[in-house]
């Protein structure tokens, strides 16, 4: 079990996201050989910010997970190909949901409790807002504490969440854009049902098509 701070690399934090989220979505193709594993760390889908990881990074961030007990190479590979793993469940003993919910802000950084839960749906499934922030608020709690809540930025509804494996994170303001689309008057609750539906449509669209995506990565990768 980790029992100290740990300070993630930016490519060390994305190729760990990247295992933990293909070993739940994609367990057929996992462990991952380096190839699929680099292709896995620079989707264009489902990452924030996208990445352009090449061999000698990715090569360097496993060296880094494996020093620090998070990934490395799978245990149980044949020897035939060399493949990679993580061991986050080994090294912080997660639950399902916190396994989500760390590996969601390891891949697209702050985020929302309500967009915690519809991005980590393949992984885990929350029934209510209330699950996400009971999970979030374990992560919080434990010794040292692995997520922290940022100041709410002007104008936003909703404070966002962000993990610390990469040591404290300062508030990032939004885009001037998306503050103003957050600064509307305030909607009734029939409103926010029918806003729920539309986002929970367009998220399993966007499911689909990321696993859509995760298959052609992983045929040709």
């Amino acid at each position: 079990m980790v029992t100290e701070p740990i300070k993630l690399s930016a490519a060390e934090a994305r190729v760990l996201g990247a295992l933990v989220e293909k070993e739940i979505n994609t367990p057929d193709y996992y462990p991952l050989t380096l190839n699929a594993l680099i292709n896995a760390s620079n989707q264009r889908s489902n990452r924030e910010p996208v990445m352009d990881l090449d061999e000698d990074d990715t090569r360097q961030a496993l060296h880094g997970l494996e020093n620090k007990g998070l990934a490395g190479r799978a245990r149980s590979a044949d020897g035939r190909v060399t493949k990679y793993e993580h061991w986050l469940g080994e090294a912080f003993n997660f639950s399902r949901a916190e396994t989500a919910l760390i590996c969601v802000l390891l891949l697209r950084g702050p985020q929302t409790p309500g967009e915690l839960r519809g991005r980590t749906e393949r992984m885990h499934r929350f029934e209510e807002i209330s699950d996400v922030l009971a999970g979030l608020q374990k992560l919080t709690e434990r010794e040292p504490s692995l997520v922290a809540v940022l100041p709410r930025q002007p104008g936003t509804k909703e404070a966002r969440y962000a993990h610390l494996l990469s040591g404290p994170v300062e508030s990032i303001s939004l885009p001037a854009t998306a503050g103003a689309a957050q600064n509307v008057a305030a909607t009734t609750p029939e409103q926010d049902d029918r806003i729920a539906q539309l986002e929970a449509a367009v998220a399993e669209l966007k499911r689909e098509i990321s696993a859509l995506r995760e298959k052609i990565d992983n045929l040709f990768g």
